[in-house]
């Protein structure tokens, strides 16, 4: 009962294998791109220095990684032992191919690299990834011919998104006509990935699909309008769309003649990284919430029914166990609470001391910390707004404005994904900043919400390796939360502040963005 979740991330290829029996980790493996395919001149998993806001990959690096990965994890797993396979990748990087590839995925030698037999195939030699931000123009043109973002939104989860693959889409068609002409097929790097193992030409998960604004996500499948907005003959250059619980196909003789994979081994459908991270934090259901607390702050969910943000802020995806999930990003994550610590000479020790010494709500004084332009929501502030006191206002209160960030961090967070409209039993955090109960329980008290730091590490491995347990092996995704994504011991918090404490404050904080 071994199964095997594959991460194919920005900056490395990683492998989980877990053991649904026995509730444990058994084998891991990664491959760093910079560090152990130095010939492809990425450090960062992606080549440097593109122009015009250009960020790329080469979709080589990525079959050699996949190649080192399953070598190193061989060493460490009996791979013949493994029942069911899935995995992710991240969201919004293509693939372009011609109309070879469909003959080649699936006669592929196991004496030759991947890359070596799969390079003929391409119709373009780079990817670009979810950092590109070379597509406004793109992303404008496709509005304004839908009849404008509210409408994409409505359609596809999300205003058009320079890193989103549609506008990256039409900036390929626009730029290199000829080479559009010659694309056959255009994968996202998940079902890149799914197709090479399966040897076959794989469909989308609604999870990554819905990072594309082209896929309609009331029907799931894609948006004609979207798609004749994007580039012409765009329908056919695209996979089919089936839903996370998919299997769409056994592993490749390539994997079992050179690694050892048991013939017949079932794949499921590929999803998109924030999809399956959500299913490796034990998060898959309504009700569960996870907020990652980074350089930027994160917010994602199960959603009960689809709805998309009415603002444009935030994203809707198909959830990979079934139904929607929404995701928002706030840029001001821990770069701003970094800012206000720093400009009092405060250490961390310092910084959490003073939550213990300023109330729930601070006495109305109120910081909305945006240091810089803000994405949700849409505000293009350079400087945090302060109201209170003049002492606070003038940044003299040094312990009051600790607890102002957080609180106007976290009152902000909550206000922008009211549109979800989720009721939270209890909110899973991770990410550096999760650790400090202090931020933790302000957390608690604005959501009036049980808070629980989780023991998950690699949580996108991870949710592949469950998906495929539950949709191969019939394990039910209750029993896999159970066993891998367990509360650290003592990391509860509940609500201390009253329900209503933070009304006042919250009213304040939306008037004070107008």
């Amino acid at each position: 009962m071994l199964t095997l979740g594959i991460d194919a991330s920005t900056q490395s290829c990683s492998a989980i294998v877990i053991d649904t029996e026995a509730g444990k980790v058994v084998a891991e493996a990664s491959i760093n791109f910079g560090e152990r395919l130095p010939e492809y001149k990425a450090p960062q998993g992606f080549i440097p220095n593109g122009a015009d806001g250009e960020v790329h990959a080469d979709p080589r690096m990525w079959l050699d990684a996949l190649d080192l990965l399953l070598a190193a994890l061989k060493d460490h797993c009996d791979l013949s032992k493994i029942a069911a396979i899935s995995g992710a990748g991240q969201q919004h990087g293509s693939v372009y191919l011609n109309d070879s590839w469909f003959e080649t995925v699936g006669s592929l030698s196991p004496s030759l690299p991947l890359s070596t037999q799969l390079e003929s195939c391409l119709s373009r030699s780079s990817s670009p990834i979810w950092m590109d931000s070379s597509t406004g123009a793109e992303c404008q043109e496709i509005a304004a011919a839908v009849g404008g973002n509210e409408v994409v939104c409505a359609k596809s989860g999300s205003v058009a998104i320079e890193r989103f693959t549609g506008p990256q889409i039409r900036r390929f068609y626009q730029q290199n006509p000829d080479a559009y002409a010659a694309t056959a097929r255009i994968h996202l790097v998940s079902s890149f990935i799914c197709s090479v193992l399966c040897g076959a030409d794989a469909p989308i998960d609604t999870g990554d699909g819905a990072g594309m604004n082209l896929l309609n996500i009331q029907s799931w499948s894609w948006d004609d309008e979207l798609l004749a907005a994007t580039a012409p003959g765009l329908g056919d250059k695209l996979p089919g769309v089936q839903p996370g619980q998919s299997t769409v196909g056994q592993i490749a003789p390539f994997f079992v003649e050179k690694f050892g994979f048991a013939a017949g081994t079932p794949i499921t459908i590929f999803t998109g990284d924030n999809p399956s991270s959500l299913v490796g934090m034990g998060a898959s259901k309504p009700g569960k919430l996870v907020i990652s607390l980074g350089t930027s702050d994160t917010f994602f969910a199960a959603m009960p029914g689809v709805v998309a943000d009415p603002n444009g802020c935030g994203h809707v995806f198909g959830n990979p166990a079934g139904g929607s999930m929404s995701l928002q990003c706030f840029v001001n994550g821990s770069l701003a609470r970094e800012e206000v610590k720093d400009r009092f000479g405060y250490d961390w020790d310092r910084f959490t001391a003073a939550f213990a010494k300023t109330p729930p709500a601070n006495d109305g004084k109120l910081m909305v910390p945006f240091f810089r332009p803000e994405i949700s929501p849409r505000v293009d502030l350079k400087a945090p707004i302060l109201q209170g006191t003049e002492a606070f206002e003038n940044w003299h209160e040094a312990d009051a404005a600790m607890r102002a960030c957080v609180e106007g961090q976290v009152i902000n967070i909550k206000r922008c994904t009211e549109w979800m409209q989720l009721k939270p039993e209890v909110i899973y955090l991770t990410g550096g900043a999760s650790q400090n109960d202090a931020i933790a329980q302000v957390i608690a008290d604005v959501f009036q919400a049980k808070v629980q730091r989780l023991t998950v590490s690699g949580s996108v491995g991870l949710g592949a390796a469950m998906r495929a347990a539950n949709n191969s092996l019939d394990c039910a995704l209750s029993d896999l939360e159970a066993a891998f994504c367990q509360p650290e011991p003592g990391s509860t918090l509940t609500p201390c502040a009253a329900a209503n404490t933070y009304d006042e404050l919250i009213k304040n904080f939306s008037a004070c963005l107008g």
